[in-house]
Formats: C-alpha cells, structure tokens, sequence
C-alpha cells in the first residue's frame, strides 16, 4: 500500500483527490489560527482519514466524494452547523458512516482479509459502519469529559448517532454490492484453458 501512497496522480480526479488532502491539512491550520483548539482538534482528528484512501488505492472519484463528506462533517462543528439545523447531524451521519464503512471495507479487502460476495459487502460494511459509529461516540464523550464541555454528548443522541450511521453503512454495504455485482456482469469471461494429457 506504500506504493499507492508515493505513487504521483495520473489524471484530474486523482489531483482533485490529493487537493481536497491539502485542504484538509489547511483547515487543521486555519481552525488552529482563526477558530478554537477544539474546531482545530476535530479538523486533526480527520485529516488521517483523508489521507487513508491514497493508500489503499481506491478509485479516485470515491477518493473525492469520500474526502469532501469528511470534511465537511468536521467544519460543520466548526460552524455549529449541528445545532443549528435540526437534520443535519442525521444527514452528516448517515453519509459519512457509509463512506466510512466503504472505505473500511476496501481496505480489508485490498489486504485479503475478507470474502468478497455480495452478502459479505452488505454485511461487513454495515458492521464496519457500526464500529466506527460507536469509536466516534466514544471520542465525542472522551472530548466532553475531558477537553471542553461545551461538546455536545447526551444519550439519547449517542444512541440515535450509532443507529443512524448503521443505517447508513448498511445502505453502503448495498450500493457496493450492487455496483461490484454489475462490474462482474460487464467483464468479460475469462477463455477456458484446455489441458492436453500425452
């Protein structure tokens, strides 16, 4: 996977993919400059995941959606945006734990540690998705409890968090099988080797 990773961009979607990288470096500095060290702490905390999809090498438009979701996710603390708008935290969760478990998936799957049918899509991206809902909580309580308790913890909406992002990772796990299962359709098959005994 290192390969992948100091490998240059070939073609305007892989540049697109390692500018909203940049971006995402940029923001860590500008939250840190013009915000509060808690906005910059979310921004770092995301910044790794941008960065994880070069190594594994996924398609590149993937690449860019998956980098703009989290970014967005992390500036919409910035803004307040989840407090404000009564539907964006379940709109921000859903899309965001989908992508999240996608990546997860490939990653595993680029290492040979899964079965590839379309149920195990389905079904590890949905378990995928409700992992990294559940680690999130967790920061955001370990955030509250030990950083700033401004940040927003109750459980009713830790609970409602983790339900919602499962939906969306299993929503995810579906759309991945579906379009794996139509790319095997279009590929050709493979010739037939016959094998000659003397």
């Amino acid at each position: 996977m290192i390969q992948n990773f100091l490998r240059p961009p070939h073609g305007a979607a892989e540049w697109a993919a390692d500018a909203v990288r940049v971006l995402a470096l940029l923001s860590v500095v500008a939250a840190f400059v013009w915000w509060e060290p808690t906005d910059a702490g979310v921004l770092a905390l995301v910044f790794p995941g941008v960065v994880l999809p070069r190594f594994v090498g996924v398609h590149p438009l993937f690449d860019i959606g998956y980098g703009v979701v989290l970014l967005v996710a992390a500036w919409s603390n910035v803004f307040d945006l989840y407090t404000r708008i009564w539907w964006w935290d379940i709109a921000v969760h859903l899309v965001a734990t989908g992508v999240v478990a996608v990546l997860a998936f490939l990653l595993v799957a680029r290492l040979g540690l899964v079965a590839l049918s379309p149920g195990a899509r389905v079904v590890l991206c949905a378990a995928f998705g409700l992992a990294a809902s559940a680690l999130w909580e967790m920061v955001e309580w370990l955030g509250k409890t030990f950083v700033s308790s401004s940040i927003f913890v109750t459980y009713d909406d830790t609970i409602g968090d983790m339900a919602v992002g499962g939906v969306g990772a299993l929503g995810a796990g579906v759309v991945l099988a579906v379009l794996s299962a139509r790319g095997s359709a279009r590929r050709p098959a493979r010739p037939s080797v016959e094998t000659k005994h003397s």
